[in-house]
């Protein structure tokens, strides 16, 4: 795969990702734009122990623009956009509307095809390979980042989810602080190891494996289960059965399998609620160790894994985060896992 490194008129990043090594990649960024400029901020709940960002200037981002005004559709004419190319394959840029940014940070926006009315799902196995491909180098990278202590590559996928632009794209946060998830996650496998136990992802898996039936997929390098405690009505959890702390250090036989496997996944969410109903809205996210010193274990510790779930609990129906989630951070799900899981498994081939 070949990787093209320009910049936009801004002075902004942009990599381009394509499968074919004679690629090229050339076209400037013709907009007439100024620098881009952005000011964030963190600051620490004291009482919670955990960081919360501040980034009153994306308020002024694009939303939800007609497809022939869309930012991220490659540029066509004088119809000029974030991608300068008349096609691409992957694309990432940094995010002219940033969460994080300058010294706290970095935000960037991954557009999985030039096609505007695809989805992921819709990508074949080179395709999504050359995302895995894009994921892989951009957490190598933002691990070097001044200030980056930990890297999330996600899709916000859905009008449901709150997406602000209907093309197929994903997002990368370099987080300038360990996620509050991730740094709870840690803490119960630093205990666990304290008290003479072994790694406690290995053991959720493989307690998930013994069981069987939360398992939606079971591939050679690769298995997908709804976990014992999903906290959402339909949620998966897909690890690399050898153990790896973030996609860097996945190996040729784990890169291989990856992208039949996620498709397969995102392809049974859409079907979760019948072959008449409307995309399912969804959020995806690989949790990855993070970087630096104070962590409670070894990042070599952590378990890289993704994170699948959707906020749709039936047909025209959405699980609300109201009283007991929002006010108290106490989930109370409407689907069982078990039964959250049969139906992902019986959805296979409809």
């Amino acid at each position: 795969m070949k990787k093209t490194m320009t910049r936009l008129a801004d002075g902004r990043e942009l990599i381009y990702y394509d499968r074919a090594d004679d690629a090229v990649r050339s076209a400037p960024d013709r907009r007439p734009l100024g620098a881009a400029t952005s000011s964030s901020e963190v600051r620490v709940d004291r009482l919670l122990r955990e960081e919360i960002g501040y980034a009153a200037h994306r308020q002024g981002r694009t939303f939800m623009p007609p497809a022939d005004q869309c930012p991220l559709c490659p540029t066509v004419g004088e119809r000029l956009s974030e991608i300068p190319e008349s096609s691409y394959e992957v694309a990432v840029f940094e995010n002219r509307f940033p969460s994080f940014g300058g010294g706290t940070g970095r935000c960037e926006v991954v557009c999985f095809t030039s096609d505007h009315d695809s989805s992921f799902a819709d990508l074949d196995e080179e395709g999504a390979a050359v995302v895995l491909n894009a994921w892989i180098d951009r957490t190598d990278e933002l691990s070097r980042h001044p200030g980056v202590r930990q890297v999330y590559c996600f899709e916000n996928r859905g009008a449901e989810i709150g997406v602000t632009l209907a093309h197929p794209h994903g997002q990368i946060y370099g987080y300038p602080y360990v996620t509050p998830h991730t740094a709870r996650a840690m803490d119960s496998a630093a205990a666990h190891r304290a008290a003479g136990e072994g790694n406690l992802w290995d053991e959720l898996v493989a307690e998930e494996l013994a069981d069987g039936r939360r398992i939606v997929l079971d591939g050679e390098h690769w298995v997908a289960f709804v976990p014992y405690a999903a906290r959402w009505p339909y949620e998966v959890h897909l690890y690399p059965r050898r153990r790896v702390p973030d996609l860097t250090a996945l190996d040729d036989a784990q890169r291989a399998e990856f992208p039949r496997l996620y498709l397969d996944l995102l392809r049974r969410f859409d079907r979760i609620f019948g072959p008449d109903a409307p995309p399912t809205p969804y959020i995806s996210g690989w949790h990855q160790a993070p970087f630096g010193d104070g962590l409670p274990l070894p990042r070599e510790e952590f378990a890289l894994h993704l994170e699948l779930f959707t906020i749709r609990r039936g047909p025209g129906k959405l699980k609300y985060l109201a009283g007991s989630e929002s006010g108290m951070r106490a989930f109370v799900s409407d689907v069982l896992p078990e039964a959250a899981a049969e139906r992902l498994r019986e959805v296979e081939g409809q």
